[in-house]
């Protein structure tokens, strides 16, 4: 039985490791075919035309075929569109792709995360130190509310009561949404979620976050890395803690 090919695959390099002297197995993140394992071969000899292409955080356009865990990977081009993020920009960059290997399973199929990936990398590369955050923010959001992992933000989780615009409510990791009374500091107002909730319900919904809540986002910073940690099953992520200990330089 022939192994099936796959042409004219959009794709990002998620990560990538030895597994011979001349080869690599790379995790890749599709468009049509979520995150797929792929062996490169001879990727590593001087004279591959895969060498300077398998980069992470570039667009690419693959071919592949074969029906194991681990397909083979046929061809890979740059397709262009945006330059390589530098400095913090690349190390959150390494985090988005941490996360998308935390959380997502293999071949399993997400379109939209795959384009809503695409755009919070090329806001890392735009080179805007405020769109930095709400890009990870953005995404994280996204992310959570793909995997099925963030409670709707417009009811409290336990009791699926309304919000009040005026009263505080926090995102806990394992009760969902809750009022809170005492201490308000990693909370926001009913009315903030009701507008992330809205912004979540665009159709461009990364776009509806960055344009109507992105004072909101950069509040979010540390319920959802709370929120991320939990289900990710770690204290702290390794690219998180990395950009946590240059900071201490």
């Amino acid at each position: 039985m022939a192994s099936k090919r796959i042409a004219d695959e959009p794709a990002y390099v998620l990560h990538r490791y030895d597994w011979s002297e001349t080869s690599l197995i790379l995790e890749v993140f599709t468009r049509h075919h979520g995150r797929v394992a792929l062996v490169a071969k001879g990727a590593k000899r001087p004279t591959s035309s895969f060498r300077p292409v398998l980069l992470p955080l570039q667009p690419l356009s693959l071919a592949f075929g074969g029906d194991g865990d681990i397909r083979t990977l046929k061809s890979a081009e740059w397709v262009g569109g945006h330059v390589m993020p530098t400095g913090e920009a690349l190390l959150s960059g390494y985090y988005l792709n941490e996360l998308l290997m935390r959380l997502t399973a293999r071949d399993d199929p997400h379109p939209a995360l795959f384009e809503i990936y695409a755009a919070a990398v090329r806001l890392l590369a735009s080179g805007d130190p405020n769109a930095l955050q709400w890009a990870l923010r953005g995404f994280e959001l996204l992310l959570l509310r793909e995997m099925g992992l963030l409670p709707a933000l417009n009811l409290q989780t336990l009791t699926l009561k309304p919000l009040s615009p005026t009263d505080s409510y926090a995102l806990v990791p394992e009760a969902g949404l809750q009022w809170v009374s005492d201490d308000p500091r990693h909370a926001l107002r009913g009315e903030h979620w009701l507008a992330l909730h809205a912004a979540l319900a665009s159709p461009s919904p990364l776009a509806a976050l960055l344009r109507e809540c992105a004072d909101l986002l950069v509040q979010l910073q540390r319920p959802l890395r709370l929120l991320l940690n939990y289900h990710c099953g770690v204290g702290a992520l390794r690219t998180r803690q990395m950009m946590l200990d240059l900071q201490t330089l």
